[in-house]
């Protein structure tokens, strides 16, 4: 055997570089080859900055840029100036994400003119009349937030105000209803009675204006004779008065500052909290209040309607509350929000009795780093520990809402969080936010996409109010490929012969730990001069293709900052971690209905139990049954190859338009374009179904809008297409 194979397997056994020919990676800027597309992604289009809309209902209370770039382009890129109102508003949208990444924040409307302003000294009069329509089309603004560490908190802040405020004008409705009748009915009797019949009382009813015009005292002696004396028993009049101080007295939502500033109405409570220790003791203080608004509300309700029955209701309500209040109680009041870092020993116990106990409590449990050591030390990993126990054990509660997401999916998720956010009862939302500081150069979105990506943070809803089982409640779909034990990318490269080449990598959980500066102990560099067969990628060691580790070792394609492609081998600890990976993957796949090993195991049984019952029924008719060499042979099952073990793909015509489907990240850019044209197969990854259905231009917008540029336009197939010496030229940087 030769040394350099001796000294590869001597480092996937122990991890130390024993011998010649194996380079330390530390230093070396390396990150996994299917991120080289990503080095700059100012430049590209996708879902990051977010804006937080404001004065947004619940649907649009959040937005991507490009999403509000794309509702201006749809108001004023029409006409003969719409290629070049398109093309000066996307060099904007871009200005404004750079200037979102280099961390700049404030109200889309001051960072729109800020970008617009950069422009202004080396702008012509087109590009001028561009800003300016565009700038008046804007009628969106809000906070700017990018994909880094404060902005999960700050998405969650804002999407629990818009529901929460939604819920203060749904009671304020009622609660305003309920109190105009009840102080009707008190008007009403006033009036029946000596005092209301008064000509005092009659002379201020009717007003200085006409007070010249009645008689006061003698209209006092007719009512007084004329009108029935019967009144409100006074144990009635008091529980009115009662339930109207008690509703106009509430502190859990918002009343008017002038009514504080008078001294009318105290401050209202504050139910953002940043640990849950503080959250329960002020959900247990302001209990007794909670039951004294919810009280009264069901007095009024009675009183309204004349049912309030003292023999039966006045036990009842004197024991109102005693065991504090059921959910469809609660679900009147706000919900606690609770956003917290990594949850220690006390908080997780406080953590757990909340969710436990039913509260209306959402907490955001945000973890920066999931690649944390486990308390093992020596190296081993514990990937995702915290958050996974957190999870798992909130699913076991059954009544709690669960959300686990990378934050480079959350947008994607904004619908699922305001769901869970408006859920009647408590929910957990756990949060990887990729701004570990360990990723080198590679941003926050990059390292939490990759995480996702990696199934070392999967992504995942688990909600109670879906339905009553697993097949409604529990969603892992937003995953990508999510059949698969790990998702498949096509990587083209070049050659040292400068010859395009194209294959399939398998992006797993070794890619994404090479991307983490600690774990730089994990890899080995080999020398081009050193490459050779015995090298097999990792993600075909992990599909067990690897027969025989004496000759076969695990590597990993990498690129430096240059885009220089270099192959780094694997010791056995991280493949052993990544095996250990996938089977939670497995897991949870199992949860979310795919290759469910009793679905499995029940139409194995089926099968077999169907084959014996035809065996059966032959024997009954005194057949017997075919010799096997006579039975008609069933089809045999094509063979279905790998990614790792795809042949590589072709090499499209600069003529033909394609799309790199496998590397589709679904963002519905060239569907919403034209559905006829592009659409989604069984991955939901899209490609090109009909040409015919669509014009070249759709294809360049479409390849303009694609936020990983993977769509190539190609030639135009319709030589008299309007505006074709334009649209060839913007369709250059795709070909």
């Amino acid at each position: 055997m030769e040394a350099k194979l001796q000294a590869h397997i001597a480092f996937h056994l122990t991890g130390k570089r024993s011998g010649a020919g194996l380079d330390a990676i530390d230093g070396l800027d390396l990150r996994p080859a299917l991120l080289a597309g990503y080095r700059d992604l100012t430049r590209l289009r996708y879902d990051f900055p977010l804006v937080l809309v404001r004065n947004g209902s619940n649907g649009t209370c959040v937005q991507s840029l490009s999403g509000v770039v794309d509702g201006v382009l749809h108001e004023v890129a029409r006409g003969d100036g719409g290629e070049r109102l398109t093309k000066h508003l996307l060099r904007l949208e871009q200005e404004i994400r750079a200037l979102a990444a280099a961390g700049a924040t404030g109200l889309l409307s001051a960072l729109w003119d800020t970008a617009a302003s950069r422009h202004a000294p080396r702008a012509d009069d087109l590009l001028q009349d561009s800003l300016s329509r565009a700038r008046a089309a804007l009628k969106v603004d809000g906070d700017v937030v990018d994909c880094n560490e404060a902005m999960p908190p700050r998405l969650f802040m804002h999407a629990w105000t818009a529901v929460q405020e939604q819920k203060a004008r749904r009671f304020h409705e009622y609660v305003s209803r309920l109190m105009l009748k009840l102080s009707d009915i008190l008007r009403a009797d006033f009036v029946r009675s000596a005092a209301g019949r008064s000509a005092e009382s009659l002379k201020a009813s009717v007003g200085s204006v006409h007070e010249d015009v009645f008689d006061f005292e003698a209209m006092s002696r007719l009512l007084t004779k004329a009108t029935p004396r019967d009144s409100l028993p006074e144990n009635r009049r008091r529980r009115i008065h009662w339930g109207l101080s008690a509703l106009k007295s509430q502190r859990f939502f918002p009343v008017s500052n002038a009514d504080i500033e008078r001294g009318e109405r105290a401050q209202p409570y504050s139910f953002v909290f940043e640990n849950c220790t503080g959250a329960l003791e002020a959900f247990r203080e302001r209990l007794p209040k909670a039951i004294e608004c919810a009280k009264a509300i069901a007095i009024a309700e009675l009183e309204i309607e004349g049912e309030y029955q003292e023999s039966k209701h006045n036990p009842f309500f004197e024991a109102f509350g005693e065991n504090g209040l059921d959910p469809q109680d609660l679900a009147v009041f706000p919900d606690y929000l609770v956003c917290v870092g990594n949850v220690q020993a006390v908080e997780h116990a406080k953590l757990m009795e909340i969710l436990s106990a039913g509260l209306p409590v959402k907490v955001l449990v945000q973890t920066d780093d999931i690649l944390e050591e486990s308390p093992l030390g020596d190296g081993h990993l514990a990937i995702g520990m915290r958050g996974r126990q957190l999870a798992d054990m909130a699913i076991g509660l059954n009544q709690v809402y669960v959300l686990q997401s990378s934050s480079s999916n959350l947008f994607q998720f904004r619908d699922r969080i305001l769901k869970g956010l408006a859920y009647a009862g408590p929910a957990l939302f756990s949060v990887f936010s990729g701004s570990t500081g360990k990723a080198g150069d590679l941003p926050p979105y990059l390292t939490a996409a990759a995480a996702m990506e990696s199934r070392a943070f999967p992504a995942f809803t688990y909600d109670p109010s879906a339905g009553p089982d697993w097949a409604t409640r529990f969603c892992l779909d937003a995953n990508p490929q999510v059949d698969s034990d790990w998702p498949a990318q096509s990587f083209a490269y070049e050659d040292q012969e400068h010859q395009r080449l194209s294959e399939n990598l398998l992006f797993t959980l070794v890619d994404f730990v090479a991307c983490d500066r600690r774990y730089a102990r994990h890899f080995a560099r080999v020398p081009r001069a050193k490459w050779n067969g015995s090298m097999v990628p990792v993600g075909e060691c992990l599909a067990g293709g690897t027969q025989h580790l004496s000759e076969k070792i695990p590597c990993l394609l990498m690129v430096d900052r240059n885009d220089v492609l270099h192959k780094v081998i694997v010791d056995d600890k991280l493949i052993q971690e990544a095996r250990r990976c996938r089977e939670m993957w497995h897991s949870l796949q199992e949860l979310g209905g795919i290759h469910n090993s009793h679905a499995e195991r029940l139409l194995a049984r089926e099968k077999k139990a169907w084959q014996e019952r035809e065996q059966r029924e032959v024997e009954a008719r005194g057949h017997e049954p075919k010799p096997a060499a006579e039975t008609p042979a069933a089809p045999p099952a094509a063979p279905v190859a790998t990614p790792a073990q795809a042949e590589p793909a072709q090499e499209k015509p600069s003529d033909e338009p394609y799309i790199e489907t496998p590397r589709c990240t679904t963002c519905d850019e060239c569907t919403q374009i034209n559905n006829k044209m592009f659409a989604y197969d069984a991955n939901k990854q899209a490609s090109i179904v009909n040409l015919d259905a669509g014009t070249y231009r759709e294809l360049v917008e479409a390849a303009e809008s694609c936020q990983v540029s993977i769509i190539h336009p190609g030639k135009p197939r319709n030589p008299n297409e309007p505006g074709l010496d334009e649209l060839i030229k913007r369709a250059e940087p795709f070909l």
